[in-house]
C-alpha cells in the first residue's frame, strides 16, 4: 500500500529523514499527495512508453519469418526437438515440445545458442512435470503429425511457415503461430562494442543480419530507455519474446490477475493490452488493463463443449493482448449470422508479449473446469491449507496506536458481542519502521499484549515489510549488508531505494540462502516479544520502491547472474515463501503458517492469503472486489479478500454495511482503514448498524464448518472456493460473463448487494432441474431463471442448492478456537429426487497433523427417506466431543416417526417439529457424536 497520508502528515515525517533524497522524496510525496485520492496514471507506463511493448505491438499478423527444419527433428520417448529458423537474420531457435501426464502439452522455444543463458524460472514448479509417450503418426516435407495419446488427440507442426495445433479428431483446440507473431530478440553484442564473440562475427558477416542490426540500432530502447527521470541501461539488449495462440469457438476468456476488472477478460484492439507486472498503484481505477500488485500469467478459455488454459511462465513484464472476431457484435448481429447461414466460427486470438527469459507455455487441455484446475495445480500446487481461525473474521486499520488501543478494541468486540479472530498491527508499531522490531514506547511489553489475546483465543498479525532500514544500529540491515545479501545496483554496490524508513535496502529474496536466513528470523529468540498467536503480513513485496521507476525497482538492478528485469513478478512470491517458512521453523514444524501477501504470481497459493490491495470506499470498488477474488480463484489463488469498507476515504454507512455482508462470503474477511480515515470500529455507527455487522459476522462464523471444508478441498485439489457460476454449469451460456454473484464450493450461491439504495436485487440460479433454498426464509425456487429478490438492509441474498448438506455452527462464540468443540447443526436441501450430498470435515484446526490423517472426514448422504453419516478415509484417527444437536431437512414431507441407530447398534426415535408451509422438517436433539457412524430414518 502506498498508504498516503495528508501532504502536511507526509511532509512532516520526511523531514526527520537524512540523506540527500530526502528533498526529492518529499517533493514526490507531495505531488502524489495533492488534489484527489485517484491513481497517477503518468507514474506507470502504457505499452507506447514501454519500448518492447512498442516494438513487439508494431509487428502485425502475417506470414511468420519463422520455419521449421524438419531434417533436425529429434523424437525420443519423452519429447521432441526441433529447430526453428528466423529467415531474415538466419538466427536459429530450439523448440522442445513435451506431452505431460493429465493432458498438459508444454511447448518451449528458446535461442539454439544464445550468447549468454537465458532467464527460466526458478521455484514455481513444484516438480519437474512427469512426461507421456509423443508417437509420430505421419511426416513429410510439409511438417510432422505426433499423436498425444487419448482422446485422438494429436499436434500438427507445420514447416513453412512454422505453425502449431492441437487437434481433437477434428476439431482445433488451440494453434500457435497461426497469426505469425512468435518473435523472438536474440541476445547480441552492440554494433560499437569491442572483441565480439567468434560466433557473432560469423554471423554479423551475412548481409541480411547486418541489414537487421543496422535497422535496430535506430529504433530507440533497444539498449537503453528512459521514463519520465530514469534511466534503464539494458546491457544484454533486446530480448523481448512473443507468441499467439488463436482459440476456435471461444468468445470468453479469463484469469491473468490481478486487475481491477471484469471478471471476463475484454478485447484490448482499441486500447493497452492487459499488463502483468508487480506495481504498488495508489488507489488504483477500475475497468482498465493498468497493472496491479499481483501478475499470475494464466489464462482459461471457455466454451459450452470444453475448458482450456494457457500457463504462460515468465517472470518478466509482460503484455496480453486479446481479439476477438465477434467483439462488438450485438445480438442482433449475432442472430443475422445464424439466419443468413454465416460459416464464421467465433474465434478468440490471444498473444503474450515479455520483456525477457524465455517461452516456456503449458497448455492445459481440460476438457473441464475442474480438469484445467487439476491440471495448473500438478504444475504449481494447490491453496494452502489454513488454520482455521484464519478463515474467521480479522480487524485491522493502519493503525492500531498502542497496546491501550489494541487491548480497548479487544473489548469493544466483546462488548457489543462480535465475534473475530486475529487483530491487525501495521507499519506503526515497529521501532521506526525497522521490522522485526516494536515501537518501545506504544508496544512496550508485546508478550503481555500477546497473552491477553491468548487468553481469549485470539491472536495478532504484525506487518514485516521486505525493505529494510538503512542503520548501522539496526542488527537485521547489518547482518544483511555483512551476508551480502542485499539486491546490488546494476554498478555492483548495494542498491538502495526508499520506502517508509527513509532510505533502504532490499534483500535478494531470489537467494535462497537469504530465504534461510529470513526465516531463521522469525524464530522466539530472534524475533523479541513474538509467541505463536503472532502471525504475519507482507505488504509492499512488488517491490515498491518511492523513488524508483513506477515506483519500484529498477530493472537494471542485479540478483546474482539476472537483471531485476527478468526475475521482477517473482519477488513478492519468494518474500511470501520466505515468511511462510520462517513461521513453521519457529514451531519445529509443527503449526500452520498464515501470511498475507500484496504481490503474488503463480505458485503463491501455496504460501497463504492475497487481498486486492489498496481499493476506496466506493460502490465500484465494492463491486470489483468480486470479479477480481473469482479471477484470483482461477488461477489457483483462493483464499482473497478485499478491504472491507474500503482502505482509502470514509464509507457512507450503507456502504459499509453492504461491505460487510459482502465480506463475510469472500474467502479472507478483513476490514482495514487508512491512517487518515476517521475509526470505524463495527460498534461505531449507532445500534442498528452494529446489529447489522453483527449479524453479517456471525454468519460467517455459523458457517466456518463449511469454509473450513472447501479450504481442505482447495488444498486437496486446486479448484477455486469462491468460483463463477460458470464452472459448476459450463454449458450455460446465462453463466459465462456472470460477476456479480458467485458460489461457495458448488452448493452456496451469493448474490451480494453492491448498488446504494437497493430495493432488490436479480440473481440467476442455474441448472435446468435443480432446485434452490433461499437460506434465511427456507422457500424454494426452480433453477435457470432469474429471480428478482426484495431486499431491505439486513439482506444478504444466499441460496443453498438442492441436493447439498451443509454443516454449520449455530453457537456463535468470541472466537473460532472458542467454537471448537460446538456441536454442529446439519442442513439438508432435498432435490428433485428427493436426496441431498455433504461432507463433514475436521482436524485440531492448526498443526500439519492432518498430512498424518489425523483427521474426520465424513460423508453425509440422503435418499429413500435415510439420512446418514459414513467415514470417508477409514485409515484416519482422529476424535471429537462435538456432536449432532440439530438437522433441519429442506423440501422434506412430513414423517409419521424418526428413528436414530448409531454405530453400536442402538435405536431411539427422535423429536421433530414439520412447518406444512415451507415443506421444512427439524429434527431436534438427535445428540451423536460428529465422527461416528449414525443413520436416521424417515417413516
Amino acid at each position: 500500500m502506498i498508504k498516503m497520508g495528508g501532504v502536511k502528515r507526509a511532509i512532516i515525517k520526511m523531514a526527520t529523514f537524512t540523506g540527500s533524497m530526502a528533498p526529492v522524496l518529499v517533493l514526490w510525496l507531495a505531488m502524489s499527495l495533492s488534489g484527489t485520492w485517484a491513481v497517477d496514471k503518468g507514474n506507470f507506463k502504457t505499452c507506447d512508453q514501454s519500448a518492447f511493448c512498442k516494438r513487439q505491438r508494431a509487428l502485425k499478423p502475417g506470414d511468420s519469418p519463422y520455419r521449421a527444419l524438419l531434417e533436425t527433428m529429434e523424437l525420443t520417448n519423452t519429447r521432441l526437438t526441433l529447430q526453428l529458423i528466423n529467415d531474415n537474420n538466419k538466427v536459429r531457435l530450439l523448440l522442445e515440445l513435451y506431452r505431460l501426464q493429465g493432458n498438459i502439452t508444454r511447448v518451449k522455444i528458446n535461442e539454439l545458442k544464445p550468447l549468454k543463458p537465458r532467464f527460466e524460472v526458478p521455484d514455481v514448479l513444484i516438480r519437474e512435470p512427469s512426461t507421456e509417450p509423443l508417437s509420430l503418426l505421419s511426416q513429410d516435407e510439409n511438417g510432422v503429425v505426433l499423436s498425444l495419446g487419448a482422446e485422438s488427440q494429436r499436434v500438427i507442426i507445420s514447416a513453412r511457415p512454422f505453425r502449431l495445433d492441437i487437434m481433437e479428431g477434428p476439431e482445433v483446440l488451440m494453434s500457435l503461430n497461426s497469426r505469425g507473431l512468435l518473435a523472438f530478440e536474440h541476445l547480441r553484442m552492440r554494433k560499437d562494442t569491442q572483441a565480439e564473440p567468434e560466433g557473432e562475427k560469423k554471423e554479423d558477416a551475412d548481409p541480411a543480419n547486418q541489414t537487421e542490426k543496422d535497422e535496430e540500432d535506430k529504433i530507440d530502447g533497444m539498449w537503453e530507455e528512459t521514463f519520465k527521470s530514469h534511466s534503464d541501461s539494458k546491457p544484454n539488449g533486446p530480448s523481448a519474446i512473443s507468441l499467439d495462440f488463436s482459440l476456435p469457438g471461444v468468445e470468453h476468456v479469463y484469469g491473468i490477475p490481478e486487475h481491477a476488472d471484469t471478471l471476463r477478460l475484454k478485447t484490448t484492439d482499441n486500447g493497452d493490452p492487459y499488463r502483468l507486472y508487480n506495481l504498488d498503484v495508489f488507489q488504483y481505477e477500475l475497468y482498465n488493463p493498468m497493472a496491479l500488485y499481483g501478475a499470475v500469467p494464466v489464462m482459461l478459455a471457455h466454451k459450452a463443449q470444453r475448458t482450456t488454459g494457457i500457463f504462460w511462465l515468465n517472470a518478466a513484464e509482460t503484455w496480453v493482448d486479446i481479439s476477438s472476431n465477434t467483439a462488438g457484435k450485438t445480438v442482433f448481429g449475432k442472430m443475422l449470422d445464424y439466419v443468413q447461414g454465416s460459416s464464421e466460427t467465433p474465434q478468440t486470438d490471444v498473444r503474450w508479449i515479455s520483456e525477457s527469459g524465455i517461452i516456456d507455455v503449458f497448455i492445459m487441455l481440460g476438457p473441464t473446469p475442474k480438469d484445467v484446475f487439476s491440471q495448473y495445480a500438478s504444475l504449481t500446487g494447490t491453496q494452502s491449507f489454513p488454520p482455521l481461525a484464519a478463515v474467521g473474521y480479522h480487524q485491522c486499520r493502519w493503525n492500531y496506536n498502542d497496546q491501550e488501543d489494541v487491548a480497548s478494541v479487544d473489548a469493544g468486540f466483546d462488548e457489543h458481542d462480535i465475534p473475530y479472530d486475529y487483530i491487525w498491527l501495521d507499519i506503526e508499531h515497529t521501532d521506526g519502521k525497522r521490522y522485526f522490531t516494536w515501537d518501545p514506547h506504544k508496544f512496550a511489553s508485546p508478550k503481555e499484549m500477546l497473552q491477553a489475546l491468548e487468553d481469549k483465543k485470539r491472536k495478532m498479525v504484525a506487518i514485516v515489510d521486505p525493505h529494510i532500514k538503512v542503520d548501522s544500529n539496526y542488527k537485521i540491515h547489518n547482518e544483511i549488508r555483512n551476508k551480502g545479501f542485499y539486491v546490488k545496483n546494476k554498478d555492483g554496490g548495494d542498491y538502495e531505494g526508499w520506502c517508509w524508513p527513509g532510505s533502504a535496502g532490499y534483500p535478494d529474496f531470489t537467494r535462497a540462502d537469504m530465504r534461510d536466513w529470513w526465516a531463521s528470523m522469525f524464530a522466539y529468540d530472534q524475533y523479541e516479544g513474538t509467541m505463536e498467536n503472532l502471525y504475519t503480513w507482507n505488504d509492499m513485496n512488488e517491490p515498491s520502491v518511492f523513488n524508483g521507476p513506477e515506483v519500484t525497482m529498477h530493472k537494471d538492478a542485479v540478483h546474482g547472474a539476472w537483471e531485476h528485469r527478468d526475475v521482477h513478478n517473482l519477488y513478492g512470491l519468494y518474500v511470501q515463501m520466505a515468511t511462510a517458512e520462517g513461521q513453521i521453523q519457529r514451531s519445529g514444524g509443527v503449526e500452520r503458517p498464515f501470511v498475507l501477501t500484496r504481490a503474488v504470481f503463480a505458485g503463491s497459493q501455496r504460501y497463504g492469503a492475497v487481498w486486492t490491495g489498496d481499493n476506496a470506499a466506493e460502490w465500484d470498488h465494492l463491486k470489483v472486489s468480486i470479479p477480481m477474488c473469482l479471477s484470483l480463484g482461477l488461477v489457483g489463488l483462493s483464499f482473497c479478500g478485499a478491504d472491507v469498507g474500503g482502505f482509502f476515504k470514509a464509507p457512507s454507512t450503507e456502504l459499509l454495511v453492504r461491505w460487510y455482508q459482502t465480506g463475510a462470503y469472500q474467502p479472507f474477511f478483513r476490514a482495514h482503514a487508512h491512517l487518515d480515515t476517521p475509526r470505524r470500529e463495527p460498534w461505531l455507527f449507532g445500534p442498528e448498524n452494529t446489529a447489522l455487522i453483527r449479524d453479517a459476522v456471525r454468519q460467517r462464523y455459523t458457517l466456518l464448518p463449511y469454509w473450513y471444508q472447501q479450504f481442505y478441498h482447495a488444498y486437496r485439489t486446486g479448484e477455486p472456493i469462491m468460483r463463477p457460476l460458470w464452472v459448476e454449469y459450463p454449458q450455460d451460456p446465462a453463466t459465462f460473463a456472470l460477476d456479480d454473484e458467485f458460489l461457495i464450493g458448488k452448493d452456496l450461491l451469493v448474490h451480494p448487494v453492491t448498488e446504494e439504495g437497493a430495493r432488490g436485487v436479480t440473481a440467476y440460479l442455474p441448472g435446468k432441474d435443480q432446485v434452490w433454498f433461499d437460506v434465511h426464509t427456507f422457500q424454494k425456487h426452480n433453477g435457470a431463471q432469474s429471480l428478482y429478490i426484495p431486499v431491505t438492509m439486513s439482506s444478504i441474498p444466499v441460496f443453498q442448492r438442492g441436493g447439498s448438506i451443509i454443516p454449520r455452527k449455530m453457537r456463535v462464540r468470541r472466537s473460532s478456537s472458542c467454537m471448537m468443540h460446538d456441536p454442529y447443526t446439519l442442513y439438508v436441501a432435498l432435490n428433485l429426487q428427493r436426496s441431498a450430498e455433504g461432507e463433514l470435515y475436521m482436524d485440531d484446526g492448526h498443526t500439519f497433523n492432518y498430512e498424518k490423517k489425523e483427521f474426520i472426514h465424513r460423508k453425509l448422504s440422503f435418499a429413500k427417506n435415510m439420512l446418514s453419516s459414513v467415514n470417508l478415509t477409514p485409515d484416519a484417527q482422529f476424535s471429537t466431543v462435538s456432536w449432532i444437536e440439530r438437522i433441519v431437512i429442506l423440501g422434506a414431507s412430513k414423517p409419521s416417526k424418526v428413528t436414530l441407530k448409531t454405530a453400536d447398534g442402538q435405536e431411539s426415535q427422535l423429536e421433530f417439529d414439520f412447518d406444512a408451509s415451507m415443506s421444512v422438517l427439524t429434527l431436534r436433539k438427535p445428540g451423536m457424536n460428529a465422527g461416528l457412524d449414525w443413520t436416521v430414518m424417515l417413516q
